[in-house]
């Protein structure tokens, strides 16, 4: 039952009754104390009839968290309250520096008709990003240009999105590149440049600060772009992610040449942002914010698989990570929003969808009420239509049993954990501030064989962590020897910024790590092996046809339930998105290689949906 639907059935309000209790947006102003003495928000005045003041007031003193549910009363009686969406105007969350000079527009871009336009009216149009964003009020072709003050814009802009790490890094691209496209700047394409050599007009790297040497990373690629901008040509260069997070404005102070510093926060609110980099000012929005919900439609890397975000940030605090200094805080989206989405996936045609969060377990806990995991794992596996469901990244210390249940008792649940384990030494483990053991952490692998047997289980570990011995590396070793994992993403310690375990005394000699690192990955290859060894001559294993072999053209490529890839000869035109049944001829440490057996129709998904709906 969702909230709209208890509104529709319950509520005594005649007003919002029959629209599913819907509100509307309330202004708490620039000033909350203000708000709270009823010195702001004059605009809210006709909600009084239907949210009274102290009924706002309650709630806002309560919660300002989208997807929580606040009981409320006033003299019309109780109100139960659900925050929907918080916005924020992230333009006064920022901070802003003046160019010293007015980034010219390139010469190749514009034809200046009247030589005696005051400075201050073209203040607005500064850079390409003038054009582009006044092109988005303007009703012509994306490829018709603007004139205002003289100035001729040509709205056929370029972008570049390079993105470095995780899925979740993956996921708040595409969400940028939708908000890009939603300006009318379009990728720009490897022909263009290669080819033709054209190069874009505005350039995004999304980085990752997880691994060592990762801001190096960021301006040994931001370099080019700079030499661009100081050469007179007029590029835009965003550094969005965890690295700019990290960094902020000494970005800004070694590459002055950047106009936008955001963190993984604001990837939502990319356009507002460029409003003001297009105003001339170098913009860092590196501020503590709720995330909001994205009204533009990302640009989806594959047309068959989607990620889905369900929660953002991260409370631990592991004296190796980053991340929480990064990301932020946990912060869950509401379950209906996220459901909106997966049934808008679906009936785009997508077959499958991944779950994403830093800590996807703790989904729930910081709302009012809480939620579970588990409880919104069934809900999306019951959406009609959708073939599979997988899940990253779960943590052991809030893993719950529950999980493990839904995943064997929902149908289009894959057969597929990643649980990190880092160390298989329980003294390392509470070095690292992991708050879970080793028998915790076997505990949760035995569930899992004893109800999904078949299912593939992956990790991470580090090695080389600050005053790990032999005989506590060799605990490692153990742990993967008694589970088997499919795959284990393995690196060795490096120490990031504002993290405990940097600073500590006892750091391993990088000659330690490469040589844990060698034993680690060598077993890490022969278990890898060992469990793809067993689908060898399966029958009528489903795979989903994902994308055309890179490097056999006439093949196609898959995933099994396991997440194992699949090469089979076939026409990726014909079979992507489609479900296929394979016979499994040969396997391979990372890979398996079938033959195609049958496909699965329409009629037939249609049929197998109907008879798993609930």
């Amino acid at each position: 039952l969702t909230f709209e639907e208890l509104a529709s059935q319950i509520s005594n309000c005649a007003e919002t009754r029959d629209h599913g209790g819907e509100v509307g947006w309330v202004n708490i102003g620039d000033n909350m104390d203000g708000f709270y003495q009823g010195g702001v928000g004059d605009d809210n005045e006709h909600l009084d009839t239907i949210l009274p003041e102290q009924a706002r007031l309650q709630t806002f003193q309560l919660s300002t968290k989208p997807g929580d549910i606040i009981m409320a009363t006033s003299s019309r009686g109780y109100h139960l309250v659900q925050i929907v969406d918080v916005m924020v105007d992230v333009r006064k969350m920022s901070q802003l520096k003046t160019r010293n000079k007015m980034m010219g527009v390139d010469k190749r871009r514009k034809r200046n008709n009247n030589h005696n336009s005051e400075e201050s009216k073209s203040q607005s149009l500064r850079g390409i990003l003038g054009g582009a964003l006044l092109a988005r009020s303007s009703s012509g072709a994306s490829s018709s240009s603007v004139v205002e003050e003289g100035v001729e814009y040509v709205k056929d802009l370029t972008y570049k999105m390079e993105t470095m790490g995780c899925q979740m890094n993956i996921a708040d691209s595409e969400r940028m590149e939708g908000q890009l496209q939603s300006l009318g700047i379009r990728p720009i394409t490897v022909e263009e440049e290669e080819n033709v050599g054209l190069k874009p007009d505005l350039v995004v790297l999304n980085t990752c600060s997880i691994r060592d040497h990762a801001e190096q990373k960021v301006y040994s690629y931001i370099g080019p772009h700079a030499k661009r901008k100081r050469e007179g040509e007029d590029v835009a260069i965003i550094v969005a992610g965890c690295v700019a997070q990290q960094e902020g404005q000494a970005l800004l102070r070694r590459a002055p040449e950047v106009d936008l510093v955001m963190g993984p926060q604001y990837a939502n609110r990319l356009a507002d942002l460029l409003e003001d980099v297009s105003n001339g000012n170098q913009v860092v929005a590196t501020e503590a914010s709720h995330i909001m919900e994205d009204s533009t439609k990302p640009r989806r890397q594959s047309s068959t698989a989607a990620w889905v975000n369900v929660i953002y940030g991260c409370n631990e605090r592991c004296t190796y990570c980053i991340v929480p200094t990064t990301r932020g805080v946990e912060q869950s989206r509401p379950p209906q929003i996220i459901i909106q989405e997966v049934e808008e996936l679906v009936s785009q045609g997508f077959k499958e969808v991944t779950l994403l969060g830093q800590n996807i377990d703790a989904y729930g806990r910081d709302m009012i009420p809480k939620r579970r995991f588990s409880d919104l794992l069934r809900t999306i596996g019951s959406v009609k239509g959708l073939k599979r469901l997988r899940f990253v990244t779960s943590h052991p210390r809030y893993m719950s049993l529950g999980v493990i249940d839904a995943v064997a008792e929902t149908p289009a649940a894959c057969y597929n954990f990643h649980i990190p384990f880092q160390s298989g030494n329980d003294e390392i483990l509470a070095a690292m501030g992991r708050g879970h053991t080793r028998k915790k952490y076997l505990q949760i692998v035995n569930r899992i064989r004893e109800k999904v047997p078949d299912a593939a289980i992956t990790a991470d570990v580090i090695v080389g962590f600050p005053g790990e011995t032999d005989e506590q590396f060799q605990d490692t070793l153990s742990l993967m020897k008694e589970v088997r994992f499919d795959s284990v993403n393995t690196a060795a310690y490096s120490p990031r910024p504002n993290t405990p375990a940097a600073v500590w005394d006892y750091q391993c000699t990088d000659e330690e790590k490469q040589q844990r690192l060698r034993q680690i990955n060598a077993l890490n290859l022969r278990h890898a092996a060992e469990r793809r060894a067993r689908m060898l001559h399966r029958t009528n294993v489903e795979v989903l046809v994902e994308e055309r072999n890179v490097k056999i053209p006439t093949q196609v490529m898959g995933r099994t339930t396991h997440g194992y890839i699949v090469y089979m000869d076939g026409d990726i035109d014909e079979l992507r998105g489609k479900m296929v049944n394979v016979t499994i001829d040969d396997c391979q440490t990372y890979h398996l290689i079938g033959s195609i057996t049958s496909i699965e129709t329409e009629t037939q998904l249609e049929h197998n949906n109907n008879a798993l709906s609930p």
